[in-house]
């Protein structure tokens, strides 16, 4: 007999949930189920070598109803694309029960509890391949579960024996961040030099822009210390504290680099409109709440029953994020575009929109890159280079950083920077007059 509507329709979500899964959540990890009738509970994602092995230590376990047949209860580890078989199997009525197709890799099923409320497995994984670890229940509302789980998953070293925590095809990831993090340190001796340099034309941004680029050193570099701490120990040993304060810095600079660049703020002129104070008033916040939101999904994994909403909260505000910081740009090309037509410094006014409307596609461009096409390369790439999707990503970051840099030097002869008196006066008085008609 085939399956509920209501059965299979929590058996895609869970389909949905792997789909969703970050392969960076393989260390060893403690999850908490309490009263839990869900049929599918994915807890984590790994991609084995030859040599892989899966802890399972599972403790305080209650059940609801004890006179079940629990051999349709336990863990298993399958690969999405078996997965995507068994959803077939249950839909078709082939089985009843996912435990009971032999596309899964049954790991402890607890009929062999045997009165114990809890129990210790070490599984050798020696197919090399890419595997959600999941709890099944196919009893649902017959039957509640409450458990503590503690599960590692980790590959051996082929010589030294040691174990890596970290996913095959992401075990190179603290060298690649630390490798980022030397590259973004030279670039801000760079800009310092620049700075120094050309110190007589340097504006306020400028000295924004080195602080955006010393945060993005500082985050590469605490990720690779994260990543190679849990590569060894499969804990990050607070290091993700660091990893998280300064990407929520970084996040929040960006952003507002991006604004007040767009809005022409300390270039074109010496202030901030009202409807431009807004944009940064909304980005900030966002960012709060985005960084938070990452902060959950690393933290709590896709076992918790509100963690597709934090993924979803993400997504979405991400997404606000990124289209916010496009309307000040926006702005700045409609008035420079109108400054062209009526003002006599035309061939000035239309160098600056051209410059605008390069850094408007190159924004476009870095936003679609890094939130699309990696996303896309994560999809599609085997789990054996999932690194190359964070190389692509870093590499688009970078490019975006050196243009912005490049395009927004202190210049002398930059006719984007020069402000002349007369632009000033007006932009004063303009400012003045506005503060008078609110008061």
């Amino acid at each position: 007999m085939a399956l509920p509507s209501s059965s299979f329709f929590l058996l895609l979500l869970s389909l949905f949930t792997f789909l969703c899964f970050s392969p960076s959540l393989a260390e060893i990890r403690f999850s908490e189920v309490r009263n839990d009738d869900r049929p599918i509970i994915p807890f984590d994602q790994f991609g084995f070598t030859p040599t892989g092995r899966l802890e399972l230590n599972v403790s305080h376990i209650s059940l609801s109803n004890n006179n079940l047949d629990l051999s349709k209860v336990g863990f298993f580890l399958c690969t999405l694309d078996a997965w995507l078989h068994v959803l077939q199997q249950l839909e078709d009525g082939e089985i009843r029960c996912a435990l009971q197709s032999d596309l899964v890799k049954p790991v402890y099923t607890f009929n062999s509890l045997k009165g114990s409320n809890s129990f210790d497995n070490l599984y050798l994984e020696n197919d090399a391949d890419q595997y959600n670890l999941v709890f099944a229940n196919c009893y649902q509302e017959q039957l509640k579960v409450s458990m503590k789980v503690r599960s590692a998953m980790y590959n051996l070293d082929g010589k030294s024996g040691n174990r890596d925590y970290l996913s095959a095809g992401r075990t190179i990831l603290p060298r690649v961040y630390f490798l980022f993090s030397l590259v973004y340190s030279g670039l801000a001796g760079i800009w310092i030099y620049i700075i120094y340099k050309k110190r007589l034309t340097v504006f306020g941004i400028h000295f924004f822009m080195l602080s955006v680029v010393i945060l993005k050193a500082l985050n590469l570099l605490c990720e690779a210390e994260d990543k190679s701490y849990i590569k060894r120990t499969g804990s990050a040993h607070g290091w993700d504290v660091l990893f998280y304060i300064f990407s929520f810095l970084k996040g929040i600079t960006l952003f507002t680099l991006i604004v007040l660049i767009g809005t022409g703020w300390s270039f074109l002129k010496p202030y901030l409109q009202d409807k431009e104070k807004k944009v940064l008033m909304i980005v900030i916040p966002l960012q709060v709440v985005a960084n938070i939101a990452q902060v959950v999904i690393d933290e709590s994994g896709p076992y918790g029953h509100d963690w597709i909403t934090w993924k979803q909260v993400f997504l979405l505000v991400d997404v606000v994020c990124c289209c916010a910081v496009l309307f000040p740009i926006v702005w700045s090309i409609k008035n420079l575009r109108e400054a062209a037509r009526t003002d006599g410094k035309a061939a000035v006014n239309l160098m600056k929109l051209t410059l605008f409307r390069h850094y408007y596609i190159v924004v476009i461009c870095y936003i679609y890159f890094t939130r699309v096409v990696v996303y896309a390369l994560e999809t599609i790439t085997s789990y054996r280079y999932s690194w190359t999707s964070v190389v692509a990503a870093e590499l688009a970051t970078l490019a975006f950083y050196v243009f912005t840099g490049y395009k927004f030097k202190p210049e002398a002869h930059n006719p984007y920077f020069v402000i002349d008196d007369e632009e000033e006066e007006a932009a004063a008085e303009a400012l003045k007059l506005e503060d008078e008609f609110e008061l």
